[in-house]
């Protein structure tokens, strides 16, 4: 069959085009069912696709607090560390402090370094989950920059000990608290030694604050034990992962989704 061209004429009037045209095919059963297959799903495209422009896009849904302990010695910096590294939309508050800023520490990143009176003020304000005094240092954690970030849809770690962690778990019931368990008390003493330059009086004493601070282990809701660092990472990002996918969370910031889907 020949098309004619409506940009160029020749001696005879018009170009031809010879174009290859398919035979027609029968209208069989099967064509007609994947015909009406079709039609419905363009149906629903189209349903779904006006039912997102009403609704908006997918809303932002409320982040999850994450507490992390653990005794000095099982591994708890380096494993939240690449656990942040390794996800996407999670990170570690930072606490305020009054101490002094060492050496390599960056405002902002490491702490937020304020002076005792401003550190008050945040105290009588209530700005804090909690708050402890550490030998001549206070230490915090600010409510209203854990709250800003839970709002924007981030995950939020606290890295505190278990009496910041009861603190916080009475004000905010839903935060997922986990602790981080080495694999075994000889394990622990031999990270505690380090290197062995310390005295023997030292080393107890590590040891009797860490078998303290695992003796709470039992308020907490999940245990990982740290043998294998690969193994104990795994782990902790499942938690994470988990938590984003209940119910709850997944119907909130796929609200747009599911109206469509049942519309």
């Amino acid at each position: 069959m020949r098309y004619p061209c409506r940009d160029r004429a020749t001696t005879g009037g018009r170009v031809a085009l010879t174009l290859p045209i398919a035979p027609v095919q029968p209208i069989t059963p099967q064509r007609l069912q994947t015909r009406r297959h079709c039609v419905r799903y363009c149906a629903f495209s189209v349903a779904a696709k006006a039912s997102f422009q009403r609704q908006g896009p997918p809303l932002m849904a409320q982040g999850t607090l994450f507490i992390v302990s653990a005794p000095s010695g099982a591994g708890k910096t380096s494993l939240v560390r690449e656990l942040i590294e390794s996800l996407d939309g999670i990170q570690v508050s930072v606490s305020h402090t009054t101490r002094e800023r060492r050496e390599g520490e960056v405002d902002g990143v490491n702490y937020h370094f304020v002076e005792v009176p401003s550190f008050e003020a945040m105290v009588e304000q209530g700005d804090f989950f909690e708050y402890a005094r550490v030998f001549d240092n206070y230490y915090g954690t600010s409510r209203s920059a854990v709250q800003a970030m839970l709002a924007a849809g981030q995950d939020v770690i606290l890295e505190i000990d278990w009496q910041g962690a009861r603190q916080v778990r009475q004000q905010l019931p839903d935060a997922v608290s986990v602790f981080i368990l080495p694999p075994s008390r000889e394990e622990l003493e031999r990270r505690l030694a380090g290197r062995g330059t310390d005295e023997h009086a030292i080393i107890a004493r590590r040891m009797r604050d860490a078998v303290d601070e695992m003796s709470h282990h039992d308020e907490y809701d999940y245990l990982v034990i740290n043998d294998d660092f690969t193994t104990a990472l795994r782990e902790l990002q499942s938690l994470v992962i988990a938590r984003r996918l209940t119910r709850e969370r997944v119907s909130e910031h796929h609200a747009p989704l599911l109206a469509a889907l049942l519309g």
